[in-house]
């Protein structure tokens, strides 16, 4: 056994080359695990069946990314049965768009988009360790979540009131039980839709030889209304009495496509709330730093992909003409 040579001052010094005692070596230990997570000990946010957070990070991201790989061929199954039924019955999807409020859909798919952008920004303030805009990027995007359900709402209200829901809720089915009857405002659609009488011919420029013996023979009977052209026939909005009886009866299946993928697509939205509402809370409570950010990146890519699918049904669905 070894005893340590003492200074003069009575304190102890050890000699070069000598060990440095275990209680020295643990500050120093501490610290290479707070930034890198090796050795035995590991960070708080690194779960114990990974070695390093980088590795924990690129092992959820890529499961996150399998995970939205079959999102996307749950809703592409619903996207090919859209494009069967809309090849094979044109004309029934050109007679239901007339229900569907292009205004409500090209809001919500401002706020959608605004809300992928506040999104994109909480993470890259969990990135730069900016608590104060996560959580204010984080709520911004919850709003906007809401507000695209809240409108969602509204336009199932409407369906609601106009008969047009889902199954035997729906007026066009063969089993619809209810008092309403299909297309009840037509006649007013028709009407508006007639083409306008022609005025009478009145020539800017008179002709001198009118009413003479050197009067053209041939004189045009009507003039068409200045600027661009009333729509043709082939062009006015369709009614209930331009479809086959057995058309008017596959309305309701546009319906139920509709309803099945709004509706799947706004149950997206709602776990995506709850998802941002779980780590702004967290975030609150400083689980998020520019060491560890991995739940933030993975949510945002979710949010993304509700953002992208909607992206797709909006035109599919509200601008059909």
């Amino acid at each position: 056994m070894t005893t340590e040579p003492t200074n003069p001052a009575g304190g102890s010094s050890p000699e070069p080359g000598a060990a440095v005692p275990q209680s020295a070596q643990a500050p120093q230990a501490a610290a290479a695990v707070a930034q890198d997570g090796t050795a035995h000990g590991h960070p708080p946010f690194l779960a114990h069946h990974f070695d390093t957070p980088q590795q924990q990070f690129a092992s959820g991201k890529l499961g996150m990314w399998i995970f939205l790989g079959t999102e996307i061929l749950m809703f592409g199954g619903l996207f090919c049965a859209y494009a069967v039924y809309r090849h094979n019955h044109p004309d029934v999807f050109r007679y239901a768009d007339r229900y569907l409020d292009r205004t409500l859909g090209a809001l919500n798919t401002a706020i959608l988009i605004s809300s992928s952008f506040t999104m994109a920004w909480a993470v890259r303030c969990a990135q730069i360790g900016r608590r104060r805009g996560l959580v204010t990027c984080l709520a911004l995007t919850i709003l906007g979540g809401i507000g695209f359900m809240g409108i969602k709402s509204v336009e199932y209200q409407t369906k609601w009131k106009e008969h047009v829901w889902i199954g035997r809720s729906n007026v066009f089915s063969a089993q619809y039980t209810g008092t309403a009857k299909p297309g009840e405002h037509d006649e007013t659609e028709a009407e508006a839709a007639k083409p306008i009488a022609p005025a009478p011919y009145t020539p800017a420029h008179p002709d001198p030889n009118a009413g003479t013996p050197d009067a053209p023979k041939i004189v045009p009977k009507v003039i068409g209304p200045p600027g661009l052209a009333a729509p043709s026939s082939g062009q006015r909005e369709m009614t209930l009495a331009d479809l086959a009886a057995q058309d008017r009866h596959r309305i309701a299946v546009f319906f139920s496509i509709y309803f099945l993928m709004t509706g799947l697509h706004g149950v997206h939205v709602l776990v995506g709330l709850g998802l941002i509402t779980w780590i702004m809370v967290r975030s609150i409570r400083g689980a998020f730093s520019s060491l560890y950010f991995t739940p933030v990146d993975l949510v945002g890519l979710y949010w993304h992909l509700v953002d992208m699918i909607w992206i797709f049904l909006f035109p599919l669905l509200y601008l059909i003409h």
